[in-house]
């Protein structure tokens, strides 16, 4: 960005069948994504109470050998109290607390887009659904509480079920699964201690991202490939919302997302140089870990008033030049020469003769084509406009694409 500028019971509820808790025409699909067991000791599944009667999911992993991140009272239901909410848990506790962090997957299948992770209450106790996005599946039912009480509660697993960590191309990312068996969960949860591994060929490598919106739209096939690879998600609503602008945070978390999937990202790391904290990103927002490990690795950002506006559109030359340092910080660490070597010949854009962004722009447009028209049409680049969810899903995937082609060939050599 010129970032400078710029200024996401079973086996006790007898009366409720199996076919109840799985989805009816479960849909098959292919996934880029792995996942990996984790010591279920670690990792707990949370009823956290907001509003009146309210209730959403807050997952958290205990970091080994660091303090406690929570405590376990009582019984029926389990009361929690959250030890993290009391202390700074950087380095100590991993959380997740939106679809963002968390999904079904079920028998090797990442029902991430099919289903949207719910706590309810049911019968005098909470209970942790999967709700089916559109018609044609039945609920899933993954767990409860055993019990209501005021305060947080934990939601015990039933059988058949377990915590796992998504993995893509070996690496292990910070998206928890709710992984289930269905096999193991006719049994009574006699659970294999690894997970199957589950990886797709490269003809199988095709998106179930079946937005509502977007079968129009010339980006749908990196769009899905972005949903794919856990960069962005969808609405409830089944939507994608491509012409959606996309916030300076939303760009940080993604470009963050998207190092992920070539090395395993530590925000809890030790910066290898001093930050200074924006006035405007407290440290308890959503996006405030990822901004910091951006200023840290590899984005310039800062102005005379120490601020970022986190919330405010990017314009389509900030995205680009986001997209130049990313590519640039992912070819230093995988040893690659930094240069930004042209694949194709630069298109001449018609109205970028006036912008600071001009020589990016057209750098980004030799590179694999990360840089195109708007909406891929005439010449004009629109450097000003703002950065819509499609086209910053489309640019990310072509800089990731074109990295890896480039380290696939100096592997050859």
């Amino acid at each position: 960005m010129k970032i400078s500028r710029l200024p996401l019971k079973l086996a006790t509820l007898a009366t409720v069948t199996l076919s109840s808790l799985i989805p009816v025409n479960l849909p098959v699909k292919a996934s880029t994504f792995s996942e990996t067991a984790l010591d279920q000791s670690k990792v707990i599944a949370v009823a956290r109470p907001y509003g009146e009667g309210k209730y959403d999911l807050l997952v958290i992993e205990q970091i080994p050998e660091k303090r406690d991140c929570w405590a376990e009272n009582g019984s029926n239901p389990t009361l929690i109290d959250p030890l993290l909410l009391n202390f700074d848990f950087t380095g100590i506790c991993r959380r997740s607390t939106d679809s963002n962090g968390y999904s079904i997957r079920l028998d090797g299948n990442d029902l991430g887009l099919d289903y949207l992770l719910r706590v309810v209450p049911r019968g005098g106790e909470l209970v942790l659904v999967g709700t089916p996005r559109s018609a044609g599946y039945s609920e899933i039912v993954l767990g409860s509480t055993k019990g209501m009480a005021q305060g947080f509660m934990k939601i015990n697993l039933y059988p058949g079920w377990q915590f796992t960590k998504r993995t893509y191309q070996e690496k292990v990312l910070g998206h928890f699964y709710f992984s289930g068996s269905q096999a193991a969960i006719a049994a009574g949860g006699d659970i294999p201690d690894t997970p199957p591994a589950t990886s797709a060929s490269p003809s199988q490598r095709t998106s179930q991202a079946n937005f509502s919106d977007i079968s129009s739209n010339i980006y749908q096939g990196q769009i899905a490939k972005g949903v794919e690879m856990g960069l962005v998600s969808g609405f409830d609503d089944n939507t994608f919302r491509p012409d959606q602008p996309v916030t300076r945070e939303q760009l940080i978390s993604m470009a963050v997302d998207a190092i992920g999937t070539v090395y395993k990202v530590d925000l809890d790391a030790t910066p290898e140089r001093d930050v200074v904290p924006f006035k405007d990103v407290e440290s308890s927002r959503w996006s405030a870990k990822k901004i910091k490990w951006a200023q840290w690795n590899f984005l310039n950002i800062g102005n005379p008033n120490n601020t970022l506006q986190p919330s405010e559109p990017i314009s389509r030359a900030e995205l680009m030049d986001t997209m130049r340092r990313m590519a640039i910080h992912l070819k230093n660490r995988l040893d690659l020469p930094r240069e930004l070597q042209q694949t194709q010949e630069a298109m001449a854009f018609s109205d970028t003769s006036g912008s600071w962004a001009k020589t990016v722009i057209t750098q980004m447009s030799g590179y694999c084509g990360v840089a195109t028209p708007m909406n891929e049409r005439g010449t004009a680049f629109r450097p000003d406009e703002k950065a819509t969810r499609d086209y910053t899903v489309a640019a990310m995937v072509r800089v990731l694409e074109c990295v890896e082609a480039e380290a696939q060939q100096a592997n050859k050599n």
